[in-house]
């Protein structure tokens, strides 16, 4: 869980000129108000809707804020403060960056031009190593498992959930390979020690699902297999600390959808729109619960604004608001 130093939310605006963050200082009501925009001394790939399943992410700590460049090839590291961001570094990963993660000051990046997962140490962005991955992957996502020992990447066009042991100094191990219950694995999120995988299913109207796991023995063993929530195009997946709540955004028609995750790793659809951003129409996208679990917020980049909800005990969404033009680019979101 990244802690809430400063209440603020994070975007990129992924211009292919210069890429830049884009901060929001939160508020106690959960409404927002721009702090600034920084430089990441790299580019964006200039695209709208870039796959960005995590390409800005906070550090465990709070202090960092670690941004992939596409266009560069490159990850910007900034220290966080109350009044905005400071560029830390930079750190040349390969071709066309999109996901990145954190556990302990170890740093993982997932390139997805050549694909390749290449890692290196948070104190003095130290290059650890690098491994290519298969011909013909399509990996979407790269992220820890809860007590750092591995990380898992979804790969789309094998249809598999990879993971990778770790050694004492972070450096990877071969690839254990898993199929996933449905097609197109996606975006994912720890909720406790269940692994929740969104799948998009090709993208056909109507099909998206989610499938919950428990990893072990290099393997990730299905506990519920692709659970309907008869939306579309479904991405991007956060959970809550308790790990009792995961929430998907569902591209296609504008919704958060909330699952509840049982303490044996099932999972259950209880709203398929637990909140929405504009009814049936696309373009919700990367989201994010803030550091005390008081507000999710998400990217809708067709309306090119964030969306704002307050999450309840019972893992409601109340709105509070929407905010900014951002570019027709903007990409990834984190909030503290």
């Amino acid at each position: 869980m990244k802690e809430s130093r400063y209440p603020a939310v994070y975007v990129q605006s992924n211009e292919s000129e210069r890429n830049r963050v884009i901060a929001f200082k939160r508020e106690n009501d959960g409404s927002l108000s721009e702090l600034g925009a920084y430089d990441t001394g790299g580019r964006g790939d200039g695209t709208p809707h870039l796959t960005s399943q995590g390409s800005v992410v906070l550090t465990g700590d709070g202090s960092r804020l670690l941004v992939t460049n596409a266009g560069s090839g490159d990850v910007s590291v900034f220290a966080v403060a109350s009044d905005g961001l400071s560029l830390a570094g930079t750190v040349a990963t390969g071709s066309a960056p999109k996901s990145v993660a954190e556990h302990d000051g170890i740093v993982y990046v997932l390139n997805t031009g050549r694909p390749s997962l290449v890692g290196f140490k948070l104190d003095g962005l130290e290059r650890i190593g690098e491994l290519a991955l298969d011909d013909g992957s399509d990996p979407a996502q790269v992220g820890f498992a809860p007590d750092g020992k591995s990380i898992v990447v979804t790969d789309r066009g094998a249809n598999a959930i990879l993971q990778f042991e770790l050694d004492e100094e972070g450096r990877l191990g071969e690839a254990r390979r898993s199929p996933s219950s449905g097609p197109t694995p996606y975006g994912f999120v720890f909720a406790g020690d269940t692994l929740v995988v969104t799948e998009a299913f090709g993208a056909a109207k109507g099909k998206a699902a989610a499938s919950s796991y428990r990893l072990g023995a290099g393997e990730a063993t299905p506990v519920s297999r692709s659970v309907g929530n008869g939306r579309s195009e479904i991405c991007w997946a956060v959970a809550t600390a308790d790990g009792r709540y995961a929430f998907t955004t569902n591209f296609a028609d504008g919704a958060v959808s909330r699952w509840a995750v049982a303490g044996d790793g099932s999972i259950v659809l209880e709203d398929a729109a637990a909140g929405v951003a504009v009814e049936g129409r696309p373009g919700l996208r990367d989201e994010d619960l803030t550091g005390d679990g008081r507000f999710l917020y998400a990217i809708d980049a067709d309306s090119r604004r964030v969306f704002g909800w307050a999450v309840t005990n019972g893992g409601t969404l109340d709105p509070v608001g929407s905010w900014a033009e951002l570019p027709a680019t903007a990409a990834g979101l984190a909030a503290s």
